[in-house]
């Protein structure tokens, strides 16, 4: 785990970038011929807080091969827009069922269940249409690498991602379920747009193929070790530190990975996985020093 001082200058490193994000986040929202009763419940949710960890990813690593991660700023944004509409949806009665998000009231709980499904289609939508507007203006990458991202943008939030992920989450049910379910869903639900977010800074940094292949190996790894922390918070967090109330998995009797492993081995695991995500990248030929920070802030979290 890090040292306080270096635990505290990892914090300090990404309020700041997640301030940057929260400022110029206003701006890459549709406003003309939007309902206002529309763009105030896409507003609700995404200007809620939280640590902007996807857009960030993106930036440090773009910054890893020695670049100015402003220039990509308008393209790793649209990476939150798809992240919330999956938050807003997820609260949904019909998913997870949940009251509280960030410390305040969910999309639903607000707006109603239609208008929440609606702003969580149109912050998803807009991401796209965002990715594309922005990439285009990178006209010095090829049209094909440029595509490539919106593909993958699609592949990783989609059917056999993010979504397909979320299915199986939703279908899970203790003792029932296997182990391998379990992964499935960690490792789709929630690690694939954080791997995505990852190959986005590499891609748009003109890494080669051995560095993408790697930093995707980095970004499986911590993405695991994310969603395990979850697991472990949810069981022995503190709600006003989540902004959420702990032990839902276990009372929606959902699978988790203390739920098979136990709390012990689960802590276990996490560490294991961090050390293993960092030898991926120690030697590409890349800076390493903030993309291990955020690894460990990522997974040695406690809210």
């Amino acid at each position: 785990m890090m040292e306080l001082g270096k635990r505290e200058s990892i914090h300090q490193f990404l309020a700041e970038k997640a301030e940057l994000i929260n400022q110029m986040i206003p701006q890459f929202l549709p406003s003309d011929n939007v309902p206002p009763i529309l763009k105030e419940a896409m507003e609700y949710s995404l200007l809620a807080g939280g640590k902007r960890i996807r857009p960030i990813l993106t930036m440090i690593t773009y910054e890893a091969f020695g670049k100015n991660s402003n220039e990509i700023l308008p393209i790793a944004i649209n990476l939150e827009l798809l992240h919330t509409y999956s938050l807003i949806h997820d609260d949904l009665p019909a998913m997870d069922n949940d009251d509280y998000r960030r410390g305040k009231l969910t999309n639903h709980k607000v707006y109603g269940e239609a208008l929440a499904i609606l702003a969580g289609d149109a912050l998803l939508t807009h991401a796209f249409g965002n990715m594309a507007k922005y990439l285009r203006k990178f006209n010095h990458l090829s049209p094909d690498i440029r595509l490539q991202m919106i593909e993958e943008f699609a592949q990783y939030a989609g059917a056999s991602g993010m979504v397909g992920g979320q299915v199986l989450d939703t279908l899970g049910e203790q003792g029932k379920s296997t182990f391998q379910d379990l992964i499935y869903v960690h490792t789709h639900k929630t690690g694939d747009l954080l791997v995505f977010s990852i190959r986005l800074g590499a891609l748009l940094a003109e890494a080669n193929d051995t560095q993408i292949e790697k930093l995707t190996q980095f970004g499986q790894k911590i993405g695991l070790a994310f969603q395990i922390q979850d697991d472990i918070l949810d069981v022995i967090g503190d709600s006003e530190k989540l902004g959420k109330r702990v032990g839902s998995d276990q009372n929606n009797k959902k699978i988790t990975y203390p739920y098979f492993k136990g709390i012990d081995e689960s802590k276990e695991e996490v560490i294991k996985l961090v050390k293993e995500a960092k030898q991926m990248i120690q030697d590409i030929g890349i800076k390493t020093k903030h993309l291990y920070q955020i690894a460990d802030f990522m997974v040695f979290r406690d809210k």
